[in-house]
């Protein structure tokens, strides 16, 4: 797995360990009953803490996307892909939610927004 962790990032290093994994698992580079590399693995390879692993492998497990067995290591674990698709919905929903604000505050308008939207969504 080839995650992109930036040191200098606001974001927590187990959050964007969370979200590349969870990108992997979405975009099914990660299939169903794939392992992942164990926590020490993953953490020797980003040079960072296993308590950091530790912890976006657990949330990630308390999120159900992963299921971890003693022994033998943390496995993706079969998700409803709707669902899946219906938690990225929402979540657009909301970062769409607070651009519209932005955007009314700075006097973008509808059409200057959607413009803008067509054009990032092209790229």
């Amino acid at each position: 797995m080839n995650f992109i962790i930036s040191n200098s990032s606001s974001e927590p290093i187990y959050e964007q360990i969370k979200k590349e994994i969870k990108k992997s698992i979405i975009n099914n580079e990660l299939k169903e009953n794939s392992m992942l590399p164990s926590i020490r693995c993953l953490a020797k390879d980003l040079r960072i803490s296993i308590l950091t692993v530790k912890k976006a492998y657990d949330e990630l497990e308390q999120e159900g996307y992963l299921k971890t067995i003693q022994g033998k290591g943390s496995f993706v674990i079969s998700r409803n892909k709707e669902l899946v698709k219906e938690e990225q919905v929402k979540r657009i929903e909301e970062l769409l939610e607070k651009s519209i604000q932005i955007a009314k505050i700075t006097d973008i308008s509808k059409k200057q927004l959607i413009e803008l939207l067509d054009y990032l969504y092209e790229d």
